[in-house]
């Protein structure tokens, strides 16, 4: 059941909906052995998806392509690290991945360098792509948010000093591109990084700052659409119907449907009920 739910919601958000693919992507290395754990991590997205059904991917789109690429460092059990990649072509996400790294790295430079050469395939194959298609395309601009990276991909092994001359010559196949102007790397903020969703669980007004610029959503004040994916609160809420702006908001006030306390409680009641009836009815049989 568990692999079979991860595969739904695997699909889901290959589709439409980007704002979970972080959980997703962890959710994808417990299949072999979850435990109970991860079976509540699971509830937990399948909650954060149900309550917010309304959200969906809007893409408005244009002939330049922008990459944001990230990585969180030495993150998973086994001390790897994860890559984030989001592109846009205009406004909303046209391609998106959260992936495991394939190898161990020594610094948070490293796993930068690292996320970039896994991102440049796709990179290149949409730039080939959309040249063959007629279009025009500029230098393609990958942002990252570590200076020290942008210097190692930008001049190669001439950058490298003692904590970085291990590093194999493949992982300075950007800095061929970028000496062809085919691609490059400039700096972005952590605050501004959209890769930086991809790679680590955000929450807050970080969390919805980031998902309304990947699903290219407008802005909102209801908390039902602010919601993080890993608010333990408030998921027993169900939906109602707001309109601002001429626009139908669901919200996450007055739900009918009852929760599982509730159902509790109301099977206890109903429990009881039969237990008072049946008393009544055995004594109006002794005195009849």
């Amino acid at each position: 059941m568990f692999h079979h739910l991860v595969a739904k919601l695997l699909y889901l958000f290959r589709c439409t909906r980007q704002d979970a693919q972080t959980a997703v992507a962890f959710l994808c290395t417990r299949v072999k052995d979850p435990d109970e754990d991860d079976y509540k991590k699971l509830t937990k997205v399948m909650q954060y998806i149900r309550n917010t059904k309304h959200l969906t991917l809007t893409i408005e789109p244009s002939t330049d392509p922008k990459w944001w690429v990230d990585s969180s460092y030495s993150i998973h059990p086994d001390m790897r690290s994860h890559t984030g990649v989001i592109m846009t072509l205009g406004k909303g996400t046209t391609y998106s991945a959260s992936t495991k790294q394939k190898l161990n790295t020594k610094s948070s430079t490293e796993a930068e360098l690292v996320a970039i050469d896994d991102a440049m395939a796709q990179v290149l194959w949409t730039r080939h792509f959309l040249i063959a298609q007629g279009e025009y395309i500029p230098t393609t601009t990958i942002y990252q948010d570590n200076k020290s990276t942008i210097l190692l991909a930008e001049n190669g092994k001439h950058s490298s000093s003692r904590r970085t001359r291990h590093l194999n010559v493949s992982y300075f196949f950007v800095t061929d591109k970028i000496k062809k102007d085919e691609v490059k790397v400039a700096f972005c903020p952590t605050h501004d990084m959209l890769a930086d969703f991809s790679t680590k669980p955000l929450q807050g007004a970080l969390f919805t700052r980031m998902r309304d610029k990947i699903l290219d959503l407008p802005c909102s004040t209801n908390p039902a659409v602010h919601r993080s994916v890993l608010d333990l609160q408030n998921f027993s809420k169900g939906n109602e119907k707001d309109t601002t702006d001429g626009q139908e908001i669901i919200g996450s006030e007055n739900r009918t449907e009852n929760t599982p306390a509730q159902k509790d409680d109301k099977t206890k009641m109903d429990t009881k009920k039969v237990y008072e009836n049946s008393r009544k009815s055995r004594h109006v049989a002794h005195n009849f």
